[in-house]
């Protein structure tokens, strides 16, 4: 048996986080980096419903859209505070323009940018995904993209997600870029 090279170790500079529409592997995608560099996984939806104890759906039913953003933000800015994690936030969090701010000031963002085919095969049978409960969901998502697309393009970096990939190998190109841009390191193991 031959003796086998040390796999080199990559180690976050800061936080990072994972922006796109929903489908785009933010939440499966972090998950693998989170564990591939032994940092923690945010993620603001997640946290935000554990606050409220009420589902996404319950709380955009409830109070509205406007109110889950306002939330959506005050969580993001608490979990940017801290040791370097991956964070994903959900598609519409870096539409706001005082998300984004607050997001490339303190953290190295990510755009995973999907095409409309890949999205709509990942969501269209899901029913947690109060956006789209319209008489057309698939024109509700293209529209969606369609608006989104422009201001998803102000993220710094971005990786463009194609179908055959798996959650892994999107995971470790992201890595990849994310050393490329300084935001992580590889350091020995």
């Amino acid at each position: 048996m031959g003796e086998s090279v040390p796999e080199l170790q990559v180690r976050l500079r800061k936080t990072v986080v994972l922006i796109g529409m929903m489908g785009a592997g933010k939440t499966a995608v972090g998950r693998a980096l989170a564990t591939r560099l032994g940092v923690p996984m945010r993620d603001s939806d997640a946290e935000i419903v554990e606050r409220a104890r009420l589902s996404i759906n319950e709380i955009f039913e409830r109070y509205g859209e406007p109110f889950f953003r306002e939330k959506e933000t005050q969580v993001i800015e608490r979990l940017l505070e801290g040791e370097p994690c991956i964070l994903s936030t959900g598609g519409g969090a870096w539409m706001s323009e005082r998300n984004r701010a607050l997001l490339t000031e303190k953290a190295a963002v990510l755009w995973l940018e999907a095409d409309l085919d890949l999205l709509w095969n990942r969501v269209r049978h899901k029913s947690t995904r109060p956006l789209l409960r319209t008489q057309n969901p698939h024109r509700t998502l293209s529209e969606m993209l369609e608006a989104r697309t422009p201001v998803y393009r102000l993220a710094p970096l971005k990786i463009h997600v194609e179908a055959g990939w798996s959650i892994a190998e999107t995971a470790e190109r992201v890595l990849r870029r994310l050393v490329e841009a300084g935001a992580a390191e590889e350091v020995a193991a």
